[in-house]
């Protein structure tokens, strides 16, 4: 068994595998991780490897705390994945897009292939068909869109995430709602089409914490799984491992 570790910005989500197969998902603040990772080992005693891909600000002696119970292992730019990395700054390029990038070339062989990750930041991917990564985009995510009218402005209040009753805003609240939301899928459904008009044999995979929200919501037919980062972790542990 593999427990998989997704630090993010924001929290933390983790996975137990039974080689592709998911047991069981978590999510949890920083703050809990150490417990956390007891309880889990505790429920899954066969765990035999910890494998942690991290951009959040989470120190690596929190995870080799347990380096006496499983084998702990930390994915980066030194590590061999399965797509050539055409990053202009390649060192830059996060672990977590590189993950994505990973799974995406190993799920699906032989696609161009868009990953669109919707979280604290929302970014894009892109892989094409001879499995080069060539870039992307990064943007704010919903949350920071609302943060940012709030901290940037003397009057706009703070709102949490709700849906739009109308695209024409009728009071200072719907009309944040409006542009925040609208906003996000209308760009997003713009960058889609723009990569379908000069892509063909091309698929759409979106992910992240508002994924299951997007799916419903875009014009653009897409694969949504909310989970495809812990999945390609492991994928990509399992990739490396074959080398």
């Amino acid at each position: 068994m593999i427990l998989t570790i997704d630090v993010g910005n924001t929290r933390i989500k983790a996975a137990v595998f039974e080689e592709s197969t998911v047991l069981e998902n978590f999510v949890f603040e920083k703050n809990e991780l150490e417990e956390k990772i007891k309880k889990i080992l505790k429920k899954f005693s066969n765990c035999s490897d910890l494998v942690v891909a991290s951009v959040g600000k989470i120190e690596k002696e929190s995870f080799l705390a347990f380096e006496k119970e499983l084998n702990v292992h930390f994915f980066t730019h030194e590590d061999v994945f399965p797509f050539v990395n055409k990053y202009a700054t390649p060192k830059t390029l996060g672990i977590d897009r590189m993950i994505l990038a990973s799974g995406a070339t190993l799920q699906f062989p032989k696609q161009n292939r868009l990953v669109i990750d919707a979280g604290t930041c929302i970014t894009y991917d892109f892989i094409d068909e001879n499995d080069n990564y060539l870039g992307g985009a990064i943007s704010p995510g919903l949350r920071l869109r609302y943060e940012a009218l709030h901290n940037y402005t003397a009057k706009l209040p703070l709102l949490t995430f709700e849906t739009p009753e109308h695209y024409i805003g009728n009071s200072t609240k719907q009309a944040i709602h409006s542009g925040v939301v609208n906003g996000f899928v209308y760009e997003i459904d713009g960058f889609i089409d723009e990569y379908r008009a000069n892509f063909s044999n091309f698929i759409i995979i979106l992910t992240g914490g508002d994924a299951v929200f997007l799916a419903k919501r875009l014009k653009n037919t897409i694969f949504a799984n909310s989970n495809f980062l812990l999945e390609s972790l492991n994928q990509t542990f399992q990739y490396k491992n074959r080398q």
